[in-house]
């Protein structure tokens, strides 16, 4: 038993998977291998995250930082995903997960897109958990465009300077139809947010894993989810407002 409180799940879970090259090294083996086995525990993480209850749950995939690695290891994860997406769609649709996308699409291959439109167009009638995987993906790219597209706004006199406060700002975000996550959970014991979801992690409880990403499976997933449920979320304000407030 994974003794948890489902009503106290977090909503929105977002996860940095890391460590799937050093897994592989460590063993003396190619980095892709690690990136294969990966894949495995993201099918068995995204299927537990659905059947606990998750809402939502966003993956870090490829970040826009990743295409600077070596062109035959981008190649290979660039294939490694196009089959992720092509193999994983029917099972999210009879899991009724829907499939999302959040990055710079226009940097993947077109095959890869095409894809990824796929997956979003076949899921769209899903009404269970929402996967987001975040693809050539940069927070700080996210809030320039951000800010480039509110400029031109302002510009146009399509949006009024006084209009503008946190929540229309979230609306020009990727995540914009996303509630900002509850709950972060990085592996491989890295302790860094590496360029994601700057703006979305304002008040997100952090956990960081000494367990690399192909070894992170359920048993894990519960460690992580039970140490969420241990903490309290104040945004800001007290313990005795908080048990006023219940």
């Amino acid at each position: 038993m994974h003794g948890l409180n489902p009503e106290k799940l977090p909503r929105h879970l977002a996860i940095i998977m890391d460590g799937n090259g050093r897994w592989a090294q460590e063993r003396m083996l190619k980095r892709i291998i690690g990136h294969q086995r990966g894949v495995e525990t993201v099918r068995v993480i995204v299927e537990e995250s659905s059947r606990l209850g998750i809402k939502y749950l966003t993956l870090f995939a490829f970040s826009a930082e990743n295409w600077l690695r070596p062109k035959t290891e981008v190649k290979s994860l660039m294939a490694l995903l196009k089959k992720y997406i092509r193999i994983e769609t029917a099972r999210m649709i009879d899991s009724n997960i829907r499939f999302n996308v959040i990055g710079n699409l226009n940097e993947l291959p077109p095959d890869v897109n095409e894809a990824v439109q796929e997956a979003i167009d076949r899921t769209s009638r899903n009404g269970g958990m929402i996967l987001t995987l975040a693809l050539s993906y940069g927070a700080r790219q996210e809030i320039l465009m951000a800010a480039g597209r509110i400029a031109e706004d302002l510009a146009s006199g399509s949006l009024s300077r006084d209009n503008l406060d946190e929540k229309l700002f979230s609306s020009y975000l990727f995540t914009s139809d996303i509630p900002d996550p509850d709950f972060l959970i990085r592996t491989s014991g890295e302790m860094r947010i590496s360029n994601f979801l700057l703006w979305q992690l304002a008040y997100t409880e952090l956990y960081f894993s000494d367990v690399n990403w192909p070894e992170f499976k359920a048993n894990e997933l519960y460690r992580a989810l039970r140490d969420y449920q241990s903490r309290e979320r104040r945004f800001g304000r007290t313990s005795a407002q908080l048990q006023n407030r219940s």
